[in-house]
């Protein structure tokens, strides 16, 4: 029995070793093409690309292209060359690569390449880079406008630049990176008239998405979570925990805009939880008021960020990309002005 046992954790310990080492080489062959894909594109860039004659820079990339293609295979087909020669341009800096070619793969790349503004590709490099995600979750944060929707995305491109550097290098994290203005809760198909218990028990049914929403490092506390102040009984429509900020999280439904009455209910919400709640080593807890509409000058006015409250706007329809960016970036446009003017 004792021999069987024994032999049966050499195999477990064996398997282990094997899939490591699996790993291993796995992402040293990855970084290895990586590398490889951007020397062969920053080559073809100065050795073609310098000559200004368009038909000939073109020519000679056919030429490349057959002649890797018929010695190293399909990797090489003029498709791909080409898009080594704009991986080799859009990060013309190597460092870049090489601090992201461990958790990056190609493909991972791939989806960055065609991002245009510096400050939105770095975004999404470091964040992919932090959270590690997969291909699939990036193609999905790309598409869902994740940077556009992010309240660090209103600020400058500076600034944005240093909290990213903050996160990544010294692991602080700005509560701007994590929350979002709006919220795409289409999946919770909600239609025609509803109450605000009817909203929160769509959200419970479909916390799973609600939470892929909010940010995988969201932790679910509890639902109407009673509180006693002076006798009198209160209820937290959703309260969550976020990991790395380190607080707790309070989540306030409302069916219409924001209205200011909002901001002393959360105030007194975030007080209690303050002086109860909070355990040692835990940051101060945040409020997040989602809204089916938004009071942009009522916001501004009420000093909300300096309480540790947000306001955001949920959307159960959502409109077509087109629209969704011209709203998106007119708001990240008048936010900056705003930013710029106070300085």
């Amino acid at each position: 029995m004792l021999q069987n046992q024994n032999h049966q954790q050499l195999m477990t310990d064996l398997k282990e070793l094997v899939d490591k080492t699996r790993s291993q080489v796995a992402a040293q062959v990855n970084s290895a093409m990586v590398v490889l894909y951007w020397e062969i594109g920053k080559r073809i860039n100065e050795d073609v690309l310098d000559n200004k004659r368009a038909k000939y820079g073109k020519e000679v990339i056919v030429q490349i292209s057959q002649q890797l293609t018929l010695e190293f295979g399909n990797s090489f087909s003029e498709k791909n060359i080409r898009k080594m020669m704009q991986f080799a341009s859009v990060f013309n800096d190597f460092n870049i690569v090489a601090s992201a070619m461990r958790q990056l793969s190609w493909t991972h790349f791939l989806l960055l390449i065609p991002i245009s503004q510096d400050t939105k590709r770095n975004f999404y490099l470091e964040v992919c880079k932090i959270e590690n995600w997969s291909v699939r979750v990036l193609r999905e944060k790309i598409n869902s406008l994740l940077f556009e929707r992010t309240a660090i995305s209103k600020k400058p491109e500076e600034i944005i630049d240093k909290e990213l550097k903050n996160w990544s290098e010294k692991n602080i994290l700005n509560p701007d990176l994590v929350f979002k203005d709006p919220y795409f809760l289409d999946f919770l198909e909600l239609k025609d008239t509803f109450s605000e218990k009817d909203l929160e028990e769509a959200i419970i049914v479909e916390l799973q998405k609600f939470i892929s929403e909010l940010g995988s490092d969201f932790a679910f506390l509890s639902r109407q979570k009673r509180i006693t102040i002076d006798n009198r009984d209160y209820y937290l429509d959703l309260l969550f925990y976020h990991r790395k900020l380190k607080s707790l999280v309070v989540i306030e439904l409302k069916l219409g805009e924001f209205e200011a009455s909002h901001k002393g209910q959360m105030e007194l919400y975030l007080s209690y939880l303050n002086k109860y709640e909070k355990v040692e080593g835990e940051n101060p807890p945040i409020g997040l008021i989602l809204c089916s509409g938004k009071n942009s000058e009522h916001i501004e006015l009420m000093n909300l960020e300096g309480d540790n409250i947000k306001v955001a706007e949920y959307l159960l329809i959502l409109p077509s990309e087109k629209v969704l960016l011209e709203k998106l970036h007119r708001s990240i446009e008048i936010a900056r002005n705003k930013f710029e003017n106070k300085k």
